[in-house]
């Protein structure tokens, strides 16, 4: 017998958190049909931090989840909808029969302090990461972290090292979320496992057995220049770029450019750094991306959000709107070749948005759409539905817009900015 799962999400702008939470369960409920929900994720803005607590009382009392999971955020998205600078609770509630759930506390994790190169298979500290329930039949990891409060390098490494090693051709079985935004400060953020709530730290969720997550990982950058050696770095200074003063180099790189497109530049200039270096040719998902922070003029050198090598291959990329929706989409393409996820988590930068897009909702519309099925004769024939009731044709959502985005590139586990890292979770393909 195959393993049915089903989902339902909700999604809310109502300001009294009592009523949005019981908007979005109701849709929840509506869309599991009478089917028991394993897991729920809710996330909430700013607005409802203090009401936290009584969020996930609610979700527990009325979908009575095995494990629940949570954070605020300065903004949440569900279906079609980004509720950007306004109230809102976003909720999605998976029946994922026969899957193993552990949730866990980043705070009951023994983290290495080292966080060392990223293969999966090679066993962390003895039983550092033990309760965060990476075993043999691991199929995927979300975690949620204040971004105050946690050490994210050696805690990704150390996760990311307790992955079974993958067979074949296969990727290593990922680990994917966000941090949460609500609050500038330390103690401002909230975040869910079960019946509690947590000013900091991480919280966190494994999933084993008959589940398939394949993640999408936008970076929605386009190059400029060709690829680039690092032939000389100061700690996060990057002093020479095949053997010439590196911001010779990117000062000839910038003159270059048509006027129309040295505009882009205000939106952001990022590094990416190469993730395999033997390559002849380089695509989109072959470098990870880091913001330049700054300039030494006097000697010619960059400063860059990373700790960099001699002898890594890197080149510098641009922000802008119309890449990032050509990446999204094309990824998105990909993912239309299998089957119809269940459902999806997306987790969306902050600066992306209407801070990026001219319209508003652009990774949420093209996230549910992307799945969306033909409507049916009895959908067509109702003419339309009430707004309390979900969609059927389109995926169902849930996510935030977050204060950093965890993702994988290739092999590794990496703290994104300016990212759509989304979750989708199917039922497993035969071997």
């Amino acid at each position: 017998m195959p393993h049915v799962f089903v989902a339902g999400a909700g999604t809310s702008g109502h300001p009294d958190p009592a009523m949005a939470i019981q908007h979005a369960v109701d849709r929840c409920l509506a869309g599991l049909n009478g089917a028991r929900a394993d897991v729920v994720m809710i996330f909430f803005s700013m607005h409802h931090v203090g009401a936290a607590g009584a969020l996930a009382h609610v979700a527990q009392r009325r979908l009575s989840p095995s494990a629940l999971l949570g954070c605020s955020a300065e903004a949440v998205l569900g279906g079609e909808t980004e509720l950007e600078n306004a109230p809102g609770v976003s909720v999605l509630a998976l029946g994922l029969p026969g899957v193993k759930l552990c949730p866990f506390i980043t705070d009951d994790l023994s983290i290495p302090r080292e966080s060392g190169p990223l293969s999966p298979g090679a066993p962390a500290s003895r039983g550092s990461v033990a309760a965060a329930g990476i075993d043999a039949a691991h199929r995927g990891t979300i975690l949620l972290c204040d971004p105050f409060s946690v050490p994210l390098p050696p805690l990704l490494a150390a996760l990311a090292r307790e992955r079974p090693r993958p067979v074949g051709d296969r990727r290593p079985t990922p680990i994917i979320g966000g941090l949460a935004s609500a609050g500038a400060r330390p103690g401002s953020n909230a975040l869910l496992i079960n019946d509690r709530v947590l000013k900091s730290g991480g919280v966190g969720i494994s999933f084993s057995g008959p589940v398939q997550i394949d993640t999408v990982v936008s970076q929605g950058c386009r190059p400029l220049g060709p690829p680039m050696l690092v032939t000389g770095v100061k700690g996060q200074m990057i002093t020479q770029l095949g053997g010439k003063p590196a911001f010779g180099v990117l000062h000839e790189l910038i003159d270059a450019m048509p006027d129309i497109a040295r505009q882009d530049l205000g939106k952001g200039l990022f590094l990416g750094r190469a993730v395999s270096e033997y390559k002849d040719r380089f695509g989109r998902d072959d470098f990870i991306l880091r913001s330049v922070i700054g300039v030494d003029r006097e000697h010619g050198a960059l400063a860059v959000a990373d700790i960099l090598r001699v002898g890594q291959t890197v080149r510098f990329h641009i922000r802008d709107a119309a890449t990032a929706h050509e990446d999204l989409a094309l990824l998105l393409d990909a993912q239309r070749l299998y089957d119809r996820p269940a459902a999806g988590l997306l987790f969306s930068c902050t600066g992306r948005g209407t801070r990026l897009f001219a319209e508003p909702h652009h990774d949420a519309r093209a996230v549910s759409t992307a799945f969306a099925e033909p409507p049916s004769a009895e959908h067509k024939a109702k003419g339309g539905r009430p707004l309390s009731a979900p969609d059927p044709t389109l995926l169902p959502l849930a996510g935030f817009f977050a204060a950093g985005e965890i993702g994988p590139i290739g092999p590794e586990v990496i703290l994104h900015g300016q990212t759509a890292a989304l979750a989708l979770f199917r039922r497993p393909q035969p071997d």
